[in-house]
């Protein structure tokens, strides 16, 4: 590749440079000695890459004027080579290495021109050594130049050092351009790697220090904030107590009112029971009273306008219509002394007056006794019931029944009357003491939800003041680590402070510290 970059249009001039250090295999020499002798190497080609060659280079050979034959166009390719390609070696004389090669290939001698490269002068030492630290990070530019002149010094020294060594040990040592170099390199790479462990450490103890210093002022934060939460530890705990003990007694009245309840519920329960009884029993007495009642009522449904009219109209009526009349009579107006049968037919004279009369105004629970009386003697009579008083007059048949009836039903109502009072007085006790009940109910219910409010109340207070106090444990016990911390790190605290001192000092002196390192390390190896 790179004689066909060189050999073929446009062949640009290139150099092709090889130290000493790169040859991996002296083999490598074979190749570099057939360069410079002749230029051609053998088999470097195969036959159709010749032919490339020869295709590519042509029309140039005719031009120059070589002949179109394989031999005619390759020389003018190796001689375009041989024009553009310009190889450098690099080689050390120091050692056997470069006598050995020389011996072997000649070509690197014959087909070469040598450059010798002397020593540089102080100078120029001066100068590059002052060039390469240029990046480097120094105090000032006096010690910047004091470096470059002690390295361009410890440079020129090795000579006579050399000398010396020869002398004595029979043995060359060599300094090359090189060794300053690698000098000047050695030293920047170890300042700058001393530099950085001196930072490290001083970055390392400087930050333990201010860990240090904001402990100590957490350490007095914590501590107020201690003094602070000790504060509301107390406060929640006075105010749980003060909780606890309006809860205590508001439970004992919950608990009194409570019992009061339950003493009037209990009496309560026993009145209603009572009533209970007594109703029921009246409702019993009545129910056979009922159907007299409505047997009355049939009665008087049974009654037609027709009928009164008719018995009404009687001008002689017989003696049995005037009896009936007369009791009907006596108990819708009262005991009449002189019942004359026209009293009969002034009541009957507006018959749907008196049917609604005996329907709906009648009340036939407040008959009073006398009447029962004055009417008894007829009402005991045989003819007095409504089959036999059919004969007589439909009207004064149907007037019987309802009279019979509801003299019935009055005798069952008076006599179960002191039982309905008493039911109904028993009942409005039941209500009165329901009613006593529902406000102590009422009153429990209220104490019982202030009685819950202020539990309540004591739970989230508890909950606080456990939190409160959990909080105040908590920063006890880091009051008390961080106060070990301090007190066990104190005198580490005065001897990180000296170190860091110590360390910002030593790096003054690093600068030239290193130099004599570096100095010794590339200068020293090879003298015993």
């Amino acid at each position: 590749k790179m004689y066909q970059r060189f050999g073929f249009p446009p062949a640009t001039p290139h150099s092709f440079i090889l130290t000493d250090s790169q040859i991996q295999d002296e083999k490598f020499l074979v190749f570099i000695n057939d360069l410079l002798s002749s230029g051609i190497i053998p088999d470097l080609f195969t036959k159709d890459e010749y032919e490339g060659i020869f295709n590519s280079v042509r029309n140039e050979a005719k031009a120059a004027g070589y002949a179109d034959t394989p031999d005619q166009l390759f020389e003018f390719f190796i001689d375009r080579v041989r024009r553009n390609l310009h190889v450098l070696l690099c080689f050390s004389p120091v050692g056997d290495a470069f006598r050995v090669r020389a011996r072997k290939f000649p070509g690197l001698i014959n087909a070469t021109t040598i450059d010798w490269f002397h020593p540089w002068p102080h100078d120029a030492l001066i100068d590059v050594a002052s060039r390469f630290l240029v990046d480097v990070e120094l105090p000032t530019e006096e010690v910047r130049n004091s470096i470059a002149l002690h390295m361009a010094h410890v440079h020129t020294s090795i000579d006579s050092a050399n000398t010396k060594f020869l002398q004595i040990e029979r043995k060359y040592n060599y300094t090359t351009p090189t060794s300053f170099l690698e000098l000047i390199d050695f030293y920047k790479k170890l300042l700058a790697q001393k530099n950085k462990n001196v930072d490290d450490q001083i970055t390392r103890l400087t930050t333990g220090l201010q860990t240090l210093l904001e402990t100590k002022e957490k350490v007095e934060g914590l501590q107020e904030e201690l003094n602070v939460k000790m504060v509301d530890v107390e406060a929640q705990r006075e105010e749980t107590n003060k909780l606890i003990e309006i809860v205590g007694k508001n439970s004992a009245i919950a608990e009194e009112e409570q019992a009061a309840a339950n003493v009037e519920e209990e009496k309560t329960v026993d009145l209603a029971s009572k009533a209970k009884n007594l109703q029921e029993e009246c409702d019993k007495e009545l129910e056979e009273a009922m159907p007299a009642f409505e047997r009355a009522k049939a009665a008087v449904d049974c009654l037609t306008l027709k009928s009164i009219q008719e018995l009404k109209s009687l001008k002689t009526p017989p003696d049995e219509c005037r009896e009936v009349c007369k009791v009907v009579a006596f108990l819708l107006k009262g005991i009449q002394k002189k019942y004359e049968w026209t009293d009969a037919q002034k009541m009957m004279r507006e018959p749907d007056k008196f049917l609604k009369t005996l329907k709906n105004d009648f009340v036939a629970e407040e008959i009073d006794d006398p009447i029962l009386t004055a009417i008894k003697p007829i009402m005991e009579k045989s003819w007095f019931n409504g089959k036999d008083m059919k004969k007589k007059s439909e009207a004064a048949s149907y007037m019987c029944e309802w009279a019979v009836n509801i003299i019935a039903y009055n005798t069952i109502y008076k006599k179960v009357k002191p039982l309905q009072d008493r039911s109904d007085e028993a009942k409005a006790e039941v209500e009165k003491s329901e009613a006593a009940l529902a406000i102590v109910k009422e009153r429990v219910r209220e104490i019982n939800e202030k009685v819950d409010g202020l539990k309540k109340e004591l739970m989230e207070a508890e909950e606080t003041k456990a939190r409160v106090e959990q909080e105040a444990q908590e920063c006890r016990d880091r009051l008390n680590i961080a106060e070990r911390l301090v007190e066990g790190l104190k005198d580490e605290n005065k001897r990180w402070g000296e170190n860091v001192a110590i360390l910002r000092e030593g790096r003054k002196t690093l600068v030239g510290d290193a130099l004599i390192s570096a100095a010794f390390v590339s200068y020293i190896g090879a003298f015993s």
